[in-house]
């Protein structure tokens, strides 16, 4: 999967979802924003947090988004994987197919 290609047609997807429905997409957006806010923890290890529940939900799009955010934020490859074998351990097989994709998915957005 080319997911670098994946997640620019998504944001092409959702600039037509937010012309449809903007207060919506504009208060998702703000929901973020809040979530990665505050003090207690940094953005990266949200983001961490993140992908792993991205990988246990089986969303695609979500693992796109997150580990091109961990590479902004210069997540290495070893955070990205630790946050996958935890995945693994609490979900199973289907979070180590997942998990493949996100690594995969890290790797592709690291080259760029």
């Amino acid at each position: 999967m080319d997911w670098v290609k994946f997640i620019k047609d998504a944001d092409k997807d959702l600039a037509v979802y937010g012309k449809a429905i903007p207060e919506t997409l504009q208060a998702f957006g703000k929901m973020g924003a809040a979530a990665k806010g505050g003090k207690g923890t940094d953005h990266k290890t949200k983001e961490l947090v993140a992908l792993g529940i991205a990988i246990s939900t089986r969303c695609d799009h979500c693992i796109g988004y997150h580990t091109r955010n961990l590479v902004r934020l210069e997540a290495n490859r070893e955070e990205v994987a630790d946050v996958l074998a935890v995945a693994a351990y609490m979900g199973g097989g289907p979070s180590i197919n997942y998990g493949s994709k996100a690594l995969q998915a890290f790797d592709q957005f690291a080259a760029q």
